[in-house]
């Protein structure tokens, strides 16, 4: 089990990085991404902070990579913003997109996939088929998110993705304990997107390096 997209005290979230990755070990999970809110005012400590706690998640069983989430980050500035989260070390880039939930500004999305340093889009909301072929051609992911509000286009994300031949993954957004996804919950959230039994297991059953190792 993965999830790309865990927030913590760091940010918004309510646990600490360390207490989140035991929850996580305690799940099931065999990798995570911390990604924390980020922009140019504190993405080099969050990248410092989390490889701080990789030997604890080591000890848990669970390989952590350095993420942040670039987020409310004018779109003419997000290519620079992963870029350089990139060279500091964060392993995965996410942006956070244009939800329906929150006053994301116009152009985020496809910023956001236009960029060669960003790694998955998170809850892009009413996603464009042209954006949706731009991360297709891209090699950027749409999330398909179990998070309240941004969860409300889930069908509509996974629908675009398919006519553009975009991939997707499911996270979880957590801010919280009780935002943690279970294995039974994992999949009732992509079947609940619209996936079928077989697209389920396969996209449940990625991993870092079947995703951002080519």
């Amino acid at each position: 089990m993965y999830d790309f997209h865990c927030h913590t005290t760091m940010s918004d979230g309510e646990l600490l990085p360390t207490e989140l990755i035991r929850r996580m070990a305690v799940l099931g999970y065999s990798e995570m991404a911390i990604a924390d809110h980020a922009d140019f005012s504190n993405v080099r400590e969050l990248i410092r902070a989390e490889e701080a706690v990789k030997r604890s998640a080591e000890l848990y069983g669970i390989r952590l990579y350095s993420g942040i989430e670039i987020t409310h980050v004018p779109p003419d500035q997000i290519d620079e913003l992963a870029e350089y989260a990139k060279g500091l070390g964060a392993e995965i880039v996410v942006v956070h997109g244009e939800t329906v939930a929150e006053p994301v500004a116009p152009g985020t999305n496809a910023a956001a996939l236009s960029s060669a340093y960003v790694d998955i889009l998170a809850h892009p909301g009413l996603i464009t088929d042209e954006d949706a072929r731009l991360a297709a051609r891209n090699g950027v992911y749409l999330e398909i998110t179990s998070r309240g509000g941004h969860n409300r286009t889930n069908g509509h994300v996974l629908s675009a993705a398919r006519r553009a031949g975009a991939k997707i993954v499911v996270d979880s957004d957590a801010h919280g304990p009780d935002d943690l996804m279970s294995e039974r919950t994992r999949y009732l959230v992509a079947r609940g997107a619209g996936m079928d039994e077989e697209e389920t297991k396969k996209v449940l059953s990625q991993t870092f390096e079947s995703l951002f190792s080519a």
